[in-house]
């Protein structure tokens, strides 16, 4: 569906099912050059056992329109008024690399609005080396290739793919390829330049869940432990053999790490 936010069109996948704003709201947020399809397993399942979901397009990704904004703070506000846009008071926020922290963001920032947070693929700092960032400006192919390589654990998966036919790392190429001239740099900056996340970390009153992957190398489990350490209702899955396209790569594994974690928002929603 589509949602006015700060005066422009934003989409949000509803996971096939009519969004209904008495129910316990989740929202999905994507990482760097991506859209709401990365989560669209996650996303489908949670929307027909009982949750509203909002798997957003950021701003100047996928169907929504831009431009991309320039800040991982910006990006927080702008989830927090799509939240509010939608009619809801509070969400679960589930966000996956660039989107973890902008979940980070939005809970410290704003923690009447978020009801937990679910950080996959999270690092902190989420520094991009000077020469993949400067890539990203130059010669977006090449940063497409070197990102999509690093992305994933391995180029095929053994003993065979997700599904028949199916490539999660040619899908994650053609993924990156369809979006905007110009965003990749921008969301790799972004990310590259955010500073909050150790104080923001301290601000989160909510409960934290982080879902890391063993053979993650763009964002290390080692890359989180800061925030780890810094949340103090906080829990830990590793999924093994996994890198840092977890949605894709381990999709059942992701959704087992968040079922438990967000069946206590449905229960205290529904004891109030």
């Amino acid at each position: 569906m589509f949602i006015q936010v700060d005066g422009r069109k934003a989409y949000a996948y509803t996971g096939g099912k009519t969004f209904d704003a008495s129910l316990p709201c989740v929202v999905f947020v994507h990482g760097a050059q991506h859209d709401h399809s990365v989560w669209i397993l996650q996303s489908r399942y949670l929307a027909h056992h009982g949750y509203a979901v909002l798997a957003v397009d950021l701003p100047g990704h996928g169907r929504s329109e831009g431009p991309a904004l320039s800040s991982v703070e910006a990006m927080a506000d702008w989830t927090i008024a799509l939240i509010r846009a939608a009619g809801c008071s509070q969400a679960a926020i589930i966000g996956h690399s660039m989107g973890s922290l902008i979940a980070l963001e939005a809970a410290g920032r704003h923690p009447e609005h978020v009801s937990r947070i679910a950080l996959v693929g999270a690092a902190f700092p989420m520094k991009v080396s000077d020469s993949l960032l400067e890539a990203t400006r130059s010669d977006e192919p090449r940063a497409m290739e070197m990102i999509n390589l690093w992305t994933h654990s391995a180029i095929t998966h053994r003993p065979g793919n997700p599904g028949p036919g199916f490539s999660v790392f040619i899908e994650n190429l053609r993924l990156m390829q369809r979006q905007a001239p110009g965003v990749l740099h921008t969301d790799f900056k972004a990310c590259n330049d955010y500073q909050a996340g150790s104080e923001r970390a301290t601000q989160v009153r909510c409960p934290a869940l982080f879902v890391l992957g063993e053979r993650d190398q763009m964002t290390p489990p080692r890359a989180a432990r800061s925030l780890i350490e810094a949340i103090a209702d906080n829990r830990v899955v590793t999924i093994p053999r996994c890198g840092h396209a977890l949605m894709a790569e381990r999709p059942d594994a992701v959704l087992d790490a968040l079922k438990p974690f967000l069946i206590a928002t449905r229960t205290q929603q529904s004891a109030a």
